[in-house]
């Protein structure tokens, strides 16, 4: 297992961004049983005061009948951050912002994973790469 990064500077240096291939969307319900349907093809799931939030993958999405206007590609930071950890999400959604870029950062367990619109990710690569290559 690896060693949870505290840190600040060592988590933006070690972030080591990867993107997943698949095609993500965020989608709500308020309907039970399609929020059953969806929950084992999620890659999350949230309870919201006004439903069921999903991260589903584009096929399901759209299989399901969900809204697909903003397909996302996820970008996970392969640092091991701790949940305790300062700065990491700040340092991501400030380099993205100044991109114009918009972000939704999820954190896990083990790694932190932003999801941007599909079309913007391989700049957003690009700006991760060189936040962490400036944290060295």
């Amino acid at each position: 297992m690896a060693t949870r990064v505290t840190d600040t500077k060592d988590m933006i240096k070690g972030m080591a961004p990867v993107r997943d291939p698949e095609t993500w969307h965020f989608c709500t319900t308020a309907d039970r049983d399609m929020a059953e349907r969806g929950r084992p093809h999620a890659l999350a799931v949230f309870a919201e005061e006004e439903g069921t939030s999903l991260i589903l993958p584009d096929e399901v999405a759209r299989d399901l009948g969900f809204a697909v206007e903003m397909p996302m590609s996820r970008i996970t930071l392969s640092v091991h951050s701790a949940l305790d950890g300062v700065g990491l999400t700040a340092a991501v959604a400030g380099a993205l912002a100044e991109a114009l870029i918009p972000c939704n950062v999820v954190a896990a367990y083990h790694h932190d994973h932003v999801f941007v619109p599909e079309e913007l990710a391989e700049g957003a690569m690009t700006i991760l790469r060189d936040v962490a290559r400036g944290a060295g």
